[in-house]
């Protein structure tokens, strides 16, 4: 996610060799290697793929000098494969067999053979363009090798998976779905991951048509496909409208059919932190007209030369009914609204990519990038010359024309200009927010913008990345802190501010709509102060977690409860949090939002690829220092943890207010008020009051001794009823009896 920043606006160059590190940095072309040890090894990857099974091909791979053992390689896709070819795609598992095997932190390489695209530049420019605008996949080039034998230059495409999501969601092990039917049915258009309810009420219904990356999602799929197509005046609940707008923008602008508009496919839903669903896009190789058999409608069912791709009306769905449903388009671009937010999303594709030309001058410096490699790749499907040609024109492909880019492009852009040059778009400038960030906390917060050629002008907001943005309309009447009526000021009031905001502007003519910033929602203004002292509270901690709760892996790690005490969201954008008073930057908490008098729960198991709520630390049972701070040092909240028993919790009671004590575990609750004081050993064995202070009673134990946690002994009794333990330093010690069959862990408090 981006955002722009209202004050201040820092860029950090980095050195050369540092950038070039990225293993998707599109300036250096990666050299992978794989080495199969059966010499059928080809025939045997062409069994797993005709067999249609997930199973992999034992390897070695060699990624830019780094050698990786026992790593699992299928063909990649479907289409783009074939038994007949010596250039199939790849997708290589490195932690096929080694769960750590990673590159660079990627478990997942996908190596596309180019298969559609004689220019070689469509999958990776298309993604370069489409990720200012929607979180996309990065790509670049590899020239790949089979046991040292040159087999040509593939696109090497980041993967969607865990890694993807972390990224751009915040969060991973959600609903994530490949909208992939398993068998694509050309004859009916695409009735294939169209988001349709036609194949009926029960989500098993729809196991073919969809591939479900996670571990559950089928019950929230369902629930996105008969709200979009029964309750769509819900679907803001569970679908991000405006990424869809912007997938639909993208794939019309440029022409990019083998998606959901044509056959229903080639994209991905991941539901993230606010319960929407987003979608994702995939499979970009036969972008800019590459695929011109349908777009599902009545007026191009059949598919559709390149003079009408070039010409293609943005709205050619309202007028042309889709013969194949597609209620994503359909049922979203009803809405009026929508349908100005969506031109106004493809103007700004066109304006900031094909009208100043930059994508002609970007798709030239990949050609040259790659033009020895292309020229060298013996195993490629079109001649060196028809690369050389694509870029500008248009070249004979089997049953097909593959148009020119620029060809295309630049004629499409012309339309584009010409089919808007009669709307009257608004204008927003002066944006204007009263109090400033550093006392928007618990405030009203004001934000005013001057605003022409509009009749409706809305801000849409949130205090963190787990919600959704809120519309709440602005006005240009004199009540609502704008000045006076009609003055071409519009403004509205935020009540209750949080430290954090993130928003951006709308406004409308009755033609065509405009955003500021125009990239939003991915780009956005963002407003922070820090969280005053003792508003979120560290509440609770468990440090010894052996079967109390698991995370959603299933481990029983270490937990630490933060609470909101306050009446005003709390967001933890740019809040630290550490283990360590001489390091308080030593892990970030995710952009989350906290409500008044709710909790969040940080995982201290060292794992951030497991989610963003995972510290980068674990606790010491032992006890030890916890700090919740601002980006700028000042402290929030700080204690010191005491060492803990098993499965016994450290918190507040009263809870969010009072001082620490032992507690019954209350994992993301009110604390409890039930103290662990008596601890029953066994029988009749009693050790009392635990955690103790100044006295601590041992009954019906004769002979026993003392250690520190270190195992020094430091007390030694044959018997006795009450221990005078006012000297005792704070900290956890052990009892051991031959009376016991375990030893007791007690701890002594101030």
């Amino acid at each position: 996610m981006k955002k722009i920043l209202v004050f201040l606006l820092i860029v950090f160059i980095q050195p050369l060799n540092i950038i070039s590190q990225n293993f998707y940095d599109v300036d250096y072309i990666r050299e992978i290697k794989l080495y199969f040890d059966q010499p059928n090894w080809d025939h045997l990857l062409d069994s797993l793929y005709l067999d249609g099974l997930e199973q992999r091909l034992l390897a070695s791979v060699e990624i830019d000098g780094t050698m990786y053992d026992s790593v699992g390689v299928r063909y990649k896709g479907f289409s783009s494969v074939s038994i007949n070819t010596i250039k199939n795609p790849f997708n290589i598992k490195l932690d096929y067999v080694d769960n750590n095997q990673n590159h660079q932190g990627f478990e997942k390489i996908k190596l596309s053979n180019v298969i559609k695209d004689p220019s070689f530049l469509r999958e990776v420019l298309s993604y370069e363009i489409a990720r200012d605008y929607l979180p996309s996949p990065r790509a670049n080039y590899a020239n790949v090798y089979v046991n040292d034998t040159l087999w040509g230059l593939y696109v090497n495409v980041e993967a969607i998976n865990d890694k993807f999501t972390n990224k751009h969601f915040a969060t991973v092990n959600s609903p994530l779905v490949k909208c992939n039917p398993l068998n694509l049915n050309l004859t009916s258009g695409g009735e294939n991951s169209n988001l349709s309810d036609t194949h009926g009420n029960d989500s098993s219904f729809y196991y073919n048509y969809y591939d479900l990356k996670s571990n559950s999602g089928w019950t929230d799929l369902y629930t996105l496909i008969d709200t979009l197509n029964n309750h769509v005046s819900n679907v803001d609940n569970i679908l991000n409208v405006d990424r869809s707008l912007w997938m639909h923008a993208f794939n019309y602008t440029l022409i990019n059919f083998d998606s959901y508009v044509g056959y229903g496919q080639n994209y991905y839903l991941y539901q993230g932190l606010s319960n929407q669903f987003h979608p994702i896009l995939w499979d970009l190789n036969m972008s800019f007209g590459g695929f011109r058999l349908t777009d599902a409608t009545q007026s191009y069912f059949n598919g559709f030369n390149i003079s009408q791709a070039q010409t293609m009306d943005p709205l050619n769905f309202l007028n042309n009914n889709f013969l194949s449903p597609r209620p994503l388009i359909t049922k979203l671009l009803s809405n009026s609204r929508h349908q100005r937010m969506y031109l106004a999303h493809m103007r700004t594709i066109v304006e900031e990519h094909f009208s100043n030309q930059s994508y002609i001058t970007r798709a030239q410096y990949l050609q040259n990038l790659i033009s020895n490699d292309v020229q060298n790749d013996n195993n490629k499907f079109y001649s060196y010359n028809d690369f050389l040609d694509n870029i500008n024109n248009q070249v004979n492909i089997p049953s097909s024309i593959c148009p020119g880019i620029s060809q295309l492009m630049d004629a499409r852009t012309t339309f584009l200009t010409n089919y808007w040059s009669g709307f009257t778009q608004p204008n927003i400038s002066n944006i204007q927010t009263l109090p400033n960030s550093s006392q928007i906390f618990g405030n009203d917060l004001t934000i005013t913008a001057q605003i022409q050629d509009a009749n409706y002008a809305m801000l849409a907001y949130r205090f963190g990345e787990n919600m959704p943005f809120r519309n709440i309309q602005m006005y240009d009447d004199g009540n609502h802190n704008d000045g006076a009526a009609n003055d071409g000021v519009y403004g509205v009031i935020i009540n209750n501010c949080s430290n954090s905001i993130d928003y951006y502007l709308y406004a409308e003519s009755s033609d065509e709509g405009i955003f500021s910033p125009k990239r939003a929602a991915y780009e956005f203004y963002t407003l922070t102060t820090k969280v005053p002292q003792s508003t979120l509270v560290i509440n609770e901690v468990m440090a010894n977690n052996q079967t109390t709760v698991m995370d959603e892996t299933g481990d029983y790690d270490d937990w630490i409860e933060l609470y909101n005490k306050s009446n005003t969201p709390v967001s933890t954008n740019g809040l630290l949090f550490s283990d360590n008073p001489l390091n308080l930057d030593k892990w970030d908490l995710p952009n989350i939002v906290i409500n008044p008098n709710s909790y969040f729960i940080i995982w201290a198991d060292e794992d951030g690829n497991t989610g963003d709520n995972h510290a980068n630390f674990r606790l010491s049972n032992l006890g030890e220092q916890l700090i919740l701070s601002n980006s700028d040092s000042s402290i929030v909240d700080a204690e010191f943890i005491y060492p803990q028993l098993d499965d016994v919790a450290y918190g507040r009671f009263p809870n969010g207010t009072g001082s620490f004590t032992m507690l019954s575990p209350t994992f993301n609750a009110n604390n409890s008020p039930s103290t662990v004081e008596n601890n029953s050993i066994e029988n009749d064995y009693f050790v009392y009051p635990n955690p103790f202070s100044d006295f601590l009673n041992i009954e019906n134990i004769n002979d026993f001794y003392i250690t520190n946690a270190i195992g020094q002994k430091i007390y030694s009794s044959n018997n006795i009823s009450q221990l005078d333990t006012k000297e005792w330093k704070e900290g956890l010690y052990i009892l051991h009896s031959p009376n016991l069959n375990n030893s007791i862990k007690i701890v002594k408090m101030r």
